[in-house]
């Protein structure tokens, strides 16, 4: 699994693999499975996607697919459809990390609500997306979600998720589960063929709103004098001669608060809160930039291995 790793003010990033560990994280995260842990039941087309994604959102412990919407009992991957089931994923997630508020804006941005025939290259009623309520407090909470995100100025078109009550879930069969994990050239293969991430990219690239400048005019790198100045030792270091923040021990890496990660040195936006999860490397870490043209990339073949450097354009 690739992680960004962002430093010193979200403004010099590492991108690194992390592998031997995944084992212990898991056992870790249903450990922390219990009675306060929180359950939101959420349909977004294709199930491998959908878990793919919401792993990743903050304060989220486990991501599991399977069925639910429909009629009747035992479901399977053949039969589903025919009895008005949808492919959903139940999240398994801690409140106090992350609300259902903000599990739910996590969600909107990883589907297009817009569509009622499907989600992307899936096509039928079994792939619409829809909240399922657990109570009447989540269902106010995803109508309140759900007005909001129309009155927006994300979509041209209504918004058609549906919010209906949950009933019963049905896990899907284990081959299923973690798919992008268990096989991950052939779901990167099938997740682009079906244009989710390309929609995805269209949609949230645009201005994130008046708190961030419009003008690229205004993301110019300073002058060498204004960034002596404006930066404090260990900034510049980070950002001007590639040195690296200390994991665990930084001003972002376990910071909560909602907002637009900006360069440190120019103000260009580069990631929102909804996208920061817990990568559990001590650096705060990001699914997506707000911009993918406001990084690049470089290869660093240092330190025995290749990684791949993110920095702000």
């Amino acid at each position: 699994m690739k992680e960004i790793l962002v430093y010193i003010a979200a403004l010099f990033f590492v991108l690194v693999s992390v592998t031997g560990q995944a084992a212990q994280q898991e056992v870790k995260k249903m450990d922390q499975i219990n009675t306060k842990t929180r359950i939101a039941t959420l349909a977004g087309g294709c199930f491998w996607c959908v878990e793919s994604d919401l792993e990743k959102a903050p304060g989220v412990l486990k991501v599991v697919s399977g069925y639910t919407g429909g009629s009747g009992e035992n479901q399977t991957y053949e039969n589903y459809g025919k009895k008005g089931h949808v492919e959903a994923v139940q999240v398994f997630y801690d409140p106090s990390k992350i609300t259902y508020e903000k599990l739910l804006d996590f969600f909107w941005r990883h589907i297009d609500p817009t569509d009622a025939g499907g989600q992307f290259g899936d096509r039928g009623p079994y792939y619409q997306s829809v909240i399922f309520y657990h109570d009447e407090e989540q269902k106010r909470i995803a109508e309140k979600s759900r007005d909001a995100l129309g009155k927006s100025w994300r979509f041209d078109k209504p918004i058609v998720t549906e919010i209906l009550k949950f009933t019963k879930f049905y896990d899907a069969e284990e081959y299923h589960q973690d798919y992008y994990k268990k096989n991950p050239l052939r779901y990167k293969y099938y997740r682009h063929g079906s244009g989710r991430d390309q929609f995805l990219e269209k949609i949230w690239k645009k201005d994130p709103g008046p708190a961030a400048p419009t003008s690229d005019k205004a993301y110019k790198k300073p002058d060498e004098q204004t960034l002596r100045k404006k930066l404090t030792p260990l900034q510049y270091e980070v950002t001007q001669k590639e040195g690296t923040e200390q994991a665990f021990q930084n001003e972002y890496w376990d910071n909560k608060k909602e907002g637009i990660y900006v360069d440190v040195a120019s103000g260009e936006p580069l990631f929102s809160s909804l996208d920061k999860y817990d990568s559990g490397t001590g650096w705060p870490s990001f699914t997506r930039p707000l911009e993918p043209g406001h990084v690049v990339e470089k290869k660093d073949n240092r330190f025995f291995t290749q990684r791949t450097e993110v920095k702000s354009r």
